[in-house]
């Protein structure tokens, strides 16, 4: 399945409600890493006082958003599950958090042109997808998160900046995993 035209058509309408926001997850992953499918798009947007309903008036019927609202227990954010219909693929609108990782990855998150997306797009820097997909590791022993970060690494060795990812993983207590992660990557 092609979820690019979903995603796009969701960052369309995202963009019309003049919401600010940054790709996260797998697309994130797959932006500084290596490709791999997904079944889900994940977006942190900056909501603030506005509804996510802004977003979605820009959509049309033929997207659905779940009425139930979810919670995020890594970060103690709230997301918002839209899905097109007649698809199993999901767009998982993530609330800004107050958590002190989420809100920094917020700030220097970059903008980039992705080929497969077809325009540009936002997404957080390789070394904080690194941070985040390793407390989901830790957190959901998840192998996909830290085959994630082994690729990411394995492709980003040098140019990345290893202070400041050392600094957060110490703060969540993931050091560990990241240094057996790291164990399993030959050398350039």
């Amino acid at each position: 399945m092609d979820y690019y035209p979903i995603v796009r058509s969701v960052l369309d309408a995202i963009d019309a409600a003049q919401v600010t926001y940054m790709i996260v997850g797998a697309l994130s992953a797959n932006i500084h890493g290596v490709m791999r499918a997904t079944n889900d798009a994940d977006i942190v947007v900056e909501l603030a006082d506005r509804r996510v309903s802004e977003i979605t008036r820009h959509l049309g019927p033929e997207f659905v958003l779940d009425p139930q609202i979810a919670f995020d227990s890594v970060t103690g954010s709230y997301r918002h599950i839209l899905t097109l219909r007649n698809s199993h693929f999901k767009v998982e609108l993530f609330r800004l958090s107050k958590d002190a990782h989420d809100l920094e990855r917020f700030e220097r998150r970059k903008t980039q042109f992705n080929g497969p997306l077809g325009r540009l797009a936002s997404y957080p820097t390789a070394e904080d997808v690194i941070i985040m997909k390793l407390r989901w590791a830790e957190c959901l022993n998840r192998n996909k998160d830290k085959e994630d970060v082994r690729d990411i690494i394995a492709i980003q060795q040098e140019s990345l900046d290893w202070s400041y990812i050392e600094g957060w993983v110490g703060k969540h207590g993931t050091q560990k995993l990241l240094n057996e992660i790291r164990a399993t990557i030959p050398r350039q």
